[in-house]
């Protein structure tokens, strides 16, 4: 530990040397995530899938996105306080690879074919999904207060390759699965199992010296400068971090329900394992394929008003997918899309909030707490999907959970009126 401190003690006083992390820094999360977007997109396509097999109900189809994001809170926390104190490297490399073992684990439970070692596994799986998420952030620490729209985009996009392969590579490995003597479904866990633990090991190998090491000496010489206290500066922007999680949290309730239900809806209807995971793989592209762009117009028309725009993608989203005939592909791929769209102007304008509002002596640990809401609404909207849609219908799930995300419209409306956030460093 000494010897990476004494590292990012040599970047203190060197912009130069600042500028080449932050660039670097940037190239080491975007390759990551390249496999931890595979690694969540495989197991989130055929996850409700397995557990109706597994258990003989579609009814309790959303205890897979229940139990992997209920995982997913707690490890956001974990992954946050091991950031706060050790740096990024070390939270972000042990979040990926506990994923891989979870992912792994389902394979076990499937093979076997134990419902109690699903749930543990699962739970263990959503480490993965929550660190993934967290990753995020890592590009944002050497950034100044113009660019972090467009750093978390940079991040997020590089998922882009491996969420949309993800999902198209379920039918590969569920004949490679079968042709080893293990259950299909599970070959998309052996993907996500294999790709979260790359991740873990591209993060923990390349990404030295910790930019978020940096930055907290950074701050620490500027208070010790006399410039902003920390008491102050989280008082006044409570509000920020409030409404930043509101969005994100609102966001990924929608998101997770409507998504967590439409293969079983794909399936009732007679589209194959293929066609679900084209629809699943444009989804999961469109939720990170934007982001470039999303970051830009975050970072250059404000965070409030791509926070409404989420909102209204949202609706509009819930309300083609509650129309849509059953066996259309077009509609379907139009509002799975639209769905991701809305999810990406939420979260990025989300977290660029966060960050605008928290300080490097907190930031990794607030962050990681403000996740763990996120995941808990996503755990929420899991659980009640497969409860609504067995109540009633897709399209009634849908509708709802279009209109639930117009609430975004008067809290920014509301905060708009406030006194803006100053952003920080």
């Amino acid at each position: 530990m000494s010897s990476s401190h004494e590292l990012a003690r040599s970047y203190l006083d060197s912009p130069e040397k600042q500028s080449r992390l932050y660039k670097r820094t940037l190239v080491v999360v975007s390759i990551s995530q390249i496999f931890g977007g595979a690694g969540l997109a495989a197991g989130i396509t055929v996850g409700a899938l397995l557990a109706q097999q597994m258990m003989g109900t579609s009814a309790l189809a959303g205890i897979p996105a229940t139990l992997f994001t209920l995982g997913s809170a707690g490890a956001a926390f974990i992954v946050g306080k091991l950031s706060q104190t050790f740096g990024r490297r070390i939270g972000l490399a042990t979040g990926f690879l506990a994923g891989g073992i979870g992912a792994l684990g389902v394979v076990l439970a499937a093979i076997i074919n134990s419902i109690f070692l699903l749930f543990i596994a699962l739970f263990i799986y959503g480490a993965g999904t929550a660190t993934n998420l967290q990753t995020r952030y890592a590009g944002t620490d050497l950034a100044n207060k113009n660019q972090r729209g467009t750093a978390i985009s940079i991040a997020m996009v590089s998922a882009t390759i491996g969420a949309f392969a993800g999902p198209n590579l379920v039918g590969v490995m569920g004949s490679f699965a079968l042709s080893i003597g293990i259950p299909e479904l599970a070959g998309a866990f052996i993907l996500s199992g294999s790709a979260f633990i790359i991740a873990g090991l591209v993060i923990f190998l390349m990404l030295r010296p910790d930019p978020f090491l940096i930055v907290k000496m950074m701050n620490g010489t500027a208070n010790k400068n006399g410039e902003s206290s920390i008491g102050d500066v989280q008082e006044n922007n409570k509000r920020g971090i409030s409404v930043g999680a509101l969005i994100m949290v609102l966001s990924q309730m929608v998101m997770i329900a409507i998504m967590t239900m439409t293969p079983v809806h794909m399936q009732h209807h007679g589209h194959g394992l293929s066609q679900i995971g084209l629809v699943i793989g444009i989804h999961i592209g469109a939720m990170y394929l934007p982001s470039l762009v999303t970051g830009i117009l975050v970072d250059k028309i404000g965070r409030i008003n791509m926070a409404i725009a989420s909102g209204l993608t949202l609706l509009l989203s819930g309300i083609i997918a509650a129309i849509a005939p059953g066996d259309s592909m077009i509609f379907l791929i139009i509002a799975l899309a639209l769905l991701g769209i809305g999810w990406n102007f939420g979260l990025i304008s989300g977290t660029a909030l966060i960050v605008d509002s928290t300080e490097p002596n907190t930031r990794a640990k607030t962050q990681g707490t403000v996740d763990v809401f996120i995941a808990l609404a996503g755990a929420s909207g899991g659980a009640l999907s497969g409860m609504v849609v067995a109540g009633s219908s897709y399209a009634i799930l849908s509708f709802s959970g279009g209109l639930l995300s117009l609430l975004l419209i008067p809290v920014m409306i509301w905060f708009h009126r406030k006194k803006s956030v100053k952003p920080l460093m």
